[in-house]
């Protein structure tokens, strides 16, 4: 029996993901992330920081912006 396939390409983002590692993983993110506010993206901090430490500094919904992450 064949397992059913994932509507994305991409793995599954987590909120201890690092920034620079989600835009990595999934070109689109980048996009979504900046749309959302958080346009650290090419920031040098985008390598230390995870999402959830990026969102709790910008004042942002983790799991919202995740969301919207995975689903793009």
């Amino acid at each position: 029996m064949k397992s059913k396939k994932s509507k994305s390409k991409f793995s599954k983002i987590s909120k201890n993901d690092l920034i620079s590692d989600i835009v990595r993983k999934n070109p689109k993110a980048g996009e979504v992330l900046f749309e959302s506010g958080l346009s650290c993206i090419g920031c040098p901090i985008a390598v230390e920081e995870t999402l959830e430490e990026g969102c709790m500094l910008h004042g942002m919904d983790v799991d919202e912006v995740l969301a919207k992450i995975n689903k793009s």
